[in-house]
């Protein structure tokens, strides 16, 4: 028991500082991969319990796989493209005002289409709209990592997180999204209050660029197919079948068009559904159930509260918060919603509170943030240690505890 425990262990700190780390650039999966070969051979996790692992993860992964390439297909239109053009003209060279556009458009993307088209498509976007006003970069690039994990709270779509925990919540799309809405708004509402204090020097900076740019031609046929996967979500979960169908839908829309015009490749498509990523939420999977179900599970079981109560709810979601920033919120979330979901919906959407706002604490939180941290330094921008955990400092508590009790309301007003 004691070896099992200390492999699994050992594993899934491969796994996380390979994620970190990423030596010479290597994808997470060529450390995923092994250290889930390891535990199943050694027999840490049997082979029953990794068909099942694969069994339940096999749909949020195929739904990742759309969504990825639905993201990808609707840059390719032009769509965040036509995004940063309405941030300039909607700033008239005032950067506090491109603060709002960019928290506005951060939390709609990241809800709709996931965290990872705001963290991939969108930053760089915002990057380019700073530099065409000559405003200072740094509160807009923030916001998009910030918004990234705090606004993907509002759709099961909107977070890999959220995706493990919908079903074992036992919630409609439809509910899940109205119970998580006004923790949605508070958490957002913190976060910007704090931006605007926080970086008050810079958004009080004049802005010598131009301020103005020519109305962008919308591309009308990606926000139809976003608008129709959107409701088909919430068709699909009315009608007990699983919204990764949606999702594909969706994809298949775009992908079957851009071919047709030929404005990309079969490859290019399968590249855009990250298959190296897919092949590392499996295999920390397997390795996070190994973790669990040697001795994990039992440990957080004797300090995750029980039950729906105010008190219960912040404690829980303050556990998921400091158990994302310790091993990452993916394995987090894997092993906390089995633990809370006896105590019913309010208790697992209470994790996925800790897990996605938490992260915004530390680099190593979310996956999210440390891709953040990459595209960053590709455009050559500074980022402070120091100043991120400040930043960090400033909102996670705040923002968590707020949103928990909008949660408290929310469970007590349309009920779980």
């Amino acid at each position: 028991m004691v070896l099992a425990e200390s492999l699994s262990l050992a594993m899934l700190c491969v796994v996380l500082v390979g994620a970190v780390i990423r030596p010479f650039r290597l994808p997470e999966a060529v450390f995923a991969v092994p250290a889930a070969a390891v535990v199943i051979v050694a027999g840490v996790i049997p082979l029953a319990d990794v068909r099942d692992e694969a069994e339940q993860l096999g749909p949020v992964i195929g739904f990742l796989a759309a969504v990825l390439v639905l993201a990808k297909l609707c840059d390719d239109e032009g769509l965040f493209h036509a995004c940063g053009t309405w941030m300039a003209r909607w700033s008239a060279g005032r950067p506090s005002r491109l603060l709002g556009a960019v928290f506005a458009l951060a939390s709609a993307i990241t809800a709709v289409l996931s965290l990872d088209a705001t963290v991939v498509l969108l930053t760089p976007v915002v990057f380019a709209t700073a530099a065409h006003m000559g405003a200072r970069p740094r509160p807009h690039v923030y916001a998009c990592t910030h918004l990234s994990n705090t606004a993907s709270l509002l759709l099961p779509v909107s977070n890999l997180t959220n995706l493990l925990a919908f079903t074992a919540s036992g919630l409609s799309f439809t509910r899940f999204g109205a119970l998580m809405a006004l923790p949605w708004l508070v958490a957002i509402g913190v976060e910007y209050l704090v931006f605007r204090r926080f970086f008050a020097t810079d958004l009080s900076a004049a802005a010598p660029g131009p301020g103005t740019a020519e109305p962008p031609e919308l591309p009308l046929f990606a926000l139809v197919t976003v608008a129709g996967t959107l409701a088909g979500f919430a068709l699909t979960s009315t009608l007990g079948i699983d919204p990764a169908w949606a999702a594909a839908a969706g994809a298949l829309v775009m992908a079957v068009r851009a071919l047709a015009r030929r404005d990309t490749t079969p490859a290019a498509v399968v590249r855009a559904a990250g298959l190296p990523f897919l092949a590392f939420v499996l295999a920390l999977g397997i390795v996070v159930r190994a973790v669990v179900d040697n001795g994990l599970a039992d440990a957080l079981g004797h300090v995750l509260p029980d039950g729906t109560s105010l008190p219960a709810l912040l404690g829980t979601a303050a556990l998921a918060a400091v158990l994302a920033n310790v091993i990452n919120n993916l394995p987090a979330v894997l092993v906390l919603v089995p633990l809370a979901a006896p105590s019913g919906p309010g208790a697992v959407l209470a994790v996925l509170l800790g897990v996605n706002i938490g992260p915004n604490l530390t680099y190593a939180g979310s996956l999210a943030t440390l891709l953040w941290r990459r595209i960053v330094h590709h455009h050559e921008h500074d980022v402070r240690l120091k100043e991120f955990t400040r930043l960090g400092l400033l909102t996670v508590p705040a923002a968590l505890a707020l949103s928990t009790v909008a949660l408290w309301g929310a469970l007590r007003l349309i009920g779980s």
